[in-house]
């Protein structure tokens, strides 16, 4: 099952990614980009489902299946001057779980395409330390929408990391102010 959800995740990147790149203007000729970097919080909350190995290691430290999350998102994002996706490459420390009275430190490095109407998708690696095995890697992928409002960015993600044990599924938000534009 673990297989036909990764294969899946894989199969709906390229298709997002081959949607992206069939709507870059002029192809090759050209083409200048800006650049922007839309840092900025982050919030949100993680859920881990199931009887798996890592929701017994949260229960045996007291945590729960549900996890806040508070973190710093730092973005690169390149934009072609003519239209079409933006490139996006994005570090997101955050740390959950203070309402259990612990630190549960997390990293993700993803690598996506946002569209022009702001709808992005995004891989990489996620790293959690203090888990089950001291420090866990995960697969992350991530959907969703990022809504301009009057010069500040607004984004909504619904992420889905999986490892083998056990996946996680959040939902994080939070606003950055563009600044670099060039």
């Amino acid at each position: 099952m673990k297989h036909r959800i990764t294969f899946t995740l894989i199969a709906l990147s390229v298709t997002l990614s081959a949607q992206a790149f069939t709507q870059v203007k002029e192809y090759g000729v050209g083409t200048t980009f800006a650049e922007r970097n839309l840092g900025g919080p982050r919030l949100g909350i993680t859920y881990v489902p199931g009887n798996t190995t890592l929701v017994e290691k949260l229960r045996e430290r007291g945590i729960g299946s549900s996890i806040s999350q508070f973190g710093w998102h730092f973005e690169y994002q390149i934009i072609p001057e003519g239209g079409g996706p933006s490139f996006v490459i994005q570090a997101i420390p955050m740390v959950g779980g203070v309402e259990y009275g612990t630190l549960i430190p997390t990293g993700t490095i993803a690598m996506g395409v946002r569209l022009p109407d702001g709808y992005e998708f995004g891989m990489g690696p996620n790293m959690m330390f203090g888990g089950p095995k001291g420090v866990a890697t995960a697969l992350v992928v991530a959907l969703g929408k990022s809504v301009d409002y009057g010069g500040v960015s607004i984004p909504l993600n619904f992420v889905f990391a999986t490892n083998p044990e056990g996946n996680r599924f959040s939902i994080i938000f939070g606003y950055a102010i563009a600044k670099g534009l060039k």
